[in-house]
Order: C-alpha cells, then structure tokens, then sequence
C-alpha cells in the first residue's frame, strides 16, 4: 500500500450557486480560511452521500474541511 501525504484545510460554504438550467448541478461556493486572498474560493459539485447512501447537500454557514492528499512519491521533504 502506498503512504499518502495529506494536509486539512478548513472553510465554509459562502453560497449556494443554482445552476442555470435544470440538467446542470447546483454549487457549493467554500471559503478557504489558510489559502491565498486571491486563491481562498473554490467551487463544488454540492451533491454528496451520507452514511446511510442518501444524497445530501451543504447549506449556506456549514463547516467543512478540506483534504489535500498526494502519493508520497509525489511530494519532497522540506529542509529544515
């Protein structure tokens, strides 16, 4: 199995974007406290399953938490 190297970030959805025709899939806008100014939204598909299997959505206000994970062969090791 390969290691992962993964890093948490935390935000909150800013909006719900509804999409502009109805076979289009509505957004979720999330602000990303320890990014960039320039860099600090992203959008999302806001389609998600919960335990259960049931489809879910994010509300306006939630907290969310961001992973980042990429192969350990994919990252260096920063000098100290």
């Amino acid at each position: 199995m390969r290691k992962r190297n993964r890093k948490k970030l935390h935000g909150t959805v800013e909006k719900v974007i509804k999409p502009n025709y109805p076979s289009a899939t509505e957004k979720a806008q999330i602000g990303i406290q320890e990014a960039d100014h320039l860099y600090r939204e992203i959008r999302v598909d806001n389609e998600f399953t919960n335990e259960a299997g049931e489809k879910t959505s994010l509300k306006p206000g939630a907290e969310v938490d961001i992973v980042v994970e990429a192969d350990s062969d994919a990252t260096t090791k920063k000098p100290e």
